[in-house]
């Protein structure tokens, strides 16, 4: 007589899933991968794909890439990898009151800026400069599809590639427009908490700098935003949870039109007040002049000091089928 093996612990949380999820998030079991690959018997593909993130030496370089000051001389003053956990607590806390895959949040959470350049958007837009259509989050995925574990890449699930991709907003405002929303609600859900973390902890680091002094932040945005960076979190992580449909797929994760207004508000004080004087400054002009000069070196020289053999071998190995040329 044959007895059914018990299931296992991954078989287990993904049935946890089926039952405790909204009807309009994503189950682990249901994520395919470019690569198919042997299930763990622990983790879920979500879990998997987040612990192999979080040890990638691109996260662990987030520590010493700028978000908004280049090489703050303050302890205190946010990285790209702070912003990230930010980014990732923020977006957690909306998925779990909305009933959503908290370890797809997680994973994409944790990647969304692993593409980005040195100096920030500085350097974004100085990169983009010599390599035109350069994006950070076109690069983000480039990294974890090819460029990570000596070439081949981690393998990670469609979904949390598809969130790394489309966590960028394309245009003007908190939620954006114009470019293509993550196909999951997990991943607007990282949209949006980006936006959510970034303007109001720029606003903190502005503040802690002496770039802007309190008395110079609207009254009506603090009126309805709040007085406090805790406060202003709080404020807008609640219009989330309040104005997004989980319930109902396909869904929908927004924001009030008051709550919009108010965000994108601060979001063009910034601009206004910090992200625009601070391009301007020498310093700034310095590390893009760094960004360009470097892509001119490495790109120029490194290709002209090529020989025949080894740029035919190296095209052939990053660009050409493996058993084209067996």
């Amino acid at each position: 007589m044959s007895t059914k093996a018990p299931p296992t612990i991954r078989e287990r949380i993904e049935a946890q899933e089926a039952t405790s999820l909204a009807p309009a998030a994503v189950r682990s079991e249901d994520a395919g991968r470019p690569q198919p690959e042997e299930e763990c018997t622990v983790r879920t593909r979500f879990q998997r794909d987040r612990d192999r993130i979080l040890h990638t030496s691109s996260f662990r370089r987030l520590m010493h890439k700028t978000q908004v000051f280049i090489a703050p001389t303050g302890d205190h003053f946010r990285t790209r990898l702070t912003h990230t956990l930010e980014v990732t607590q923020v977006a957690r806390t909306i998925g779990r009151a909305l009933r959503l895959n908290e370890d797809l949040i997680e994973a994409i959470g944790l990647a969304h800026d692993l593409g980005h350049t040195p100096f920030g958007h500085a350097g974004e837009v100085a990169l983009a400069e010599s390599f035109p259509g350069f994006r950070h989050n076109e690069q983000s995925l480039r990294v974890v599809d090819r460029l990570e574990r000596g070439g081949r890449g981690l393998n990670l699930t469609d979904p949390v590639r598809d969130g790394i991709l489309r966590h960028s907003k394309y245009r003007s405002g908190i939620v954006g427009t114009g470019g293509p929303s993550p196909a999951s609600l997990e991943g607007q859900v990282v949209r949006i908490a980006d936006a959510i973390a970034y303007i109001n902890h720029d606003l903190d680091d502005a503040l802690r700098a002496g770039l802007i002094h309190p008395t110079d932040v609207p009254r009506s945005l603090l009126s309805e935003l709040g007085a406090s960076h805790a406060n202003r979190i709080n404020r807008l992580v609640c219009d989330v949870i309040e104005q997004s449909d989980t319930e109902s797929p396909p869904g929908r994760i927004g924001l009030s039109p008051d709550a919009r207004a108010a965000a994108d508000h601060l979001r063009d004080f910034l601009f206004e007040r910090v992200y625009t004087p601070i391009n301007e400054q020498p310093d700034t002009r310095r590390a893009q002049h760094i960004v360009r000069a470097l892509f001119a070196h490495y790109a120029a020289d490194w290709v002209a000091s090529m020989t025949d053999r080894y740029a035919i071998d190296l095209f052939e190995r990053l660009f050409v089928p493996r058993h084209w040329s067996a």
